[in-house]
């Protein structure tokens, strides 16, 4: 196994970040392109173009995940090397769990005092990443509310693109600022070339991106939408917790926020408006966004990298589409939820108990690793939706709710802002708690 993974360096080309890396002999090249060109003359966006290159080479230290990662000639400030150090630990903490791993990270790089760039936006020109679910929607119809020069950031790997983003992104009607990220084509050969695999912290990638795509076009704020059991480790073992989300947490986010605040000014804001939320509370307030109800799609098959095997419509069957329907069923009618997932919804699959059973706790340590709510949100969830009179005799939800019967005031409490977060006072609902 080699030694080291190093850092070899990056450059700003015209609309693209080019990052390079290597293992050995063996060379890595991943390009970033945006829709319009980047001023490398800027210090604002070279900082920017930077922390993409320190984060998106999680993707190929995975591929052997050497004990050694080496910046070489690219120093780190105290702040960033213990980011960087959690970055790697935590959010390849699955990959690690899958792979029979115990990662021991040294990062070898030269330490440098903070120069921050002094990035200077336009106050009040906020940008949301959009993935085109639930969350990013209740995101964007909130912001929109509160200014009037927003802009979606919508990235898409190796230049896909994928209609569960784009539709509801035009419904919205805002404009667009896109990134393409192409990743190096080894990496897609892993088991050919008989590399490592498994999940990255790509979320943390995607921030470091949104920033520059935000800097690019002088916007003063990156509002992600995660919520705060994006915090809830999926798995915890005996002497460490596991994260699928780890990069949408509030641990990663007031890091990244900290090490944005040395290298680009504290003037470019990044926060989750949804922080201090559930998922529960994030979906009632979909359920009322009726014109989004049928052009979003959180499936996992709808974002499949091979387009012979995306899906144009919800599957019904994975887990995401299992979560949603569940987190839906409170606020929606049965009838609503049919029309949404074609037919297909999944609480009237009796096939599907174990998978639910599973994002109720009902099944010991079988939480999917997936972006889905935490135990408790499912649990109320199924509560209310089976207190419904239109779900009197659905047999899955009633005997999905008789197994996990919650505490009684678990939903009320569901429904308060209750974790630290971020939010500036101008962007908060006024249901936070501060």
């Amino acid at each position: 196994m080699p030694g080291s993974f190093r850092y070899d360096g990056f450059d700003i080309v015209d609309a693209s970040v080019v990052c390079r890396y290597s293992v050995g002999e063996l060379q890595f090249v991943e390009q970033v392109t945006f829709n319009s060109a980047l001023d490398a003359s800027d210090p604002a966006v070279r900082a920017a173009a930077r922390l993409i290159f320190l984060l998106a080479g999680v993707s190929y230290y995975k591929t052997s995940a050497p004990p050694v990662i080496d910046l070489g000639e690219h120093a780190l400030t105290a702040t960033e090397r213990a980011f960087l150090h959690e970055f790697y630990l935590q959010g390849l903490g699955e990959f690690a769990y899958r792979n029979d791993l115990d990662l021991a990270i040294e990062i070898r790089a030269r330490e440098v005092a903070p120069e921050p760039a002094e990035y200077r936006p336009q106050p009040g020109r906020p940008l949301v990443p959009f993935g085109g679910g639930i969350d990013s929607i209740v995101s964007l119809e909130h912001v929109r509310s509160r200014f009037d020069d927003v802009a979606l950031f919508v990235s898409s790997p190796g230049g896909a693109l994928f209609d569960a983003i784009e539709a509801p992104a035009a419904l919205s009607a805002l404009p667009i600022v896109r990134a393409t990220r192409t990743i190096d084509e080894k990496v897609l050969r892993s088991r050919e070339l008989g590399f490592l695999n498994g999940h990255v912290p790509v979320t943390g990638v995607l921030s470091a991106v949104a920033v520059l795509a935000a800097v690019s076009v002088g916007r003063d704020a990156v509002v992600m939408s995660n919520e705060r059991s994006a915090s809830v480790p999926t798995l915890v073992l005996a002497d460490r917790s596991i994260n699928h989300q780890y990069s949408k947490s509030w641990s990663f986010e007031k890091a990244f926020s900290a090490v944005l605040a040395e290298s680009i000014g504290p003037r470019l804001a990044y926060f989750s408006l949804l922080r201090p939320y559930s998922e529960l509370w994030v979906a009632e307030r979909f359920a009322k966004l009726r014109e989004y109800h049928h052009v979003f799609r959180s499936c996992n098959r709808a974002f499949h990298i091979d387009p012979a095997a995306r899906l144009d419509h919800w599957c019904g069957h994975c887990d995401k589409c299992c979560f949603i329907d569940l987190v839906l069923a409170p606020y929606l009618t049965p009838e609503e939820l049919g029309d949404i997932f074609g037919g297909l919804e999944p609480l009237r699959n009796d096939e599907l108990a174990d998978q639910f059973r599973a994002l109720l706790g009902v099944l010991a340590d079988r939480k999917p690793f997936e972006c889905v709510g935490d135990i408790d949100e499912c649990r109320a969830a199924i509560a209310l939706a089976a207190q419904r009179p239109d779900r009197a005799h659905d047999s899955l939800v009633q005997s999905l709710a008789a197994q996990t019967p919650p505490g009684s005031d678990l939903p009320a409490q569901l429904m308060k802002a209750t974790a630290p977060h971020a939010i500036p006072d101008e962007y908060s609902p006024e249901s936070v708690v501060v």
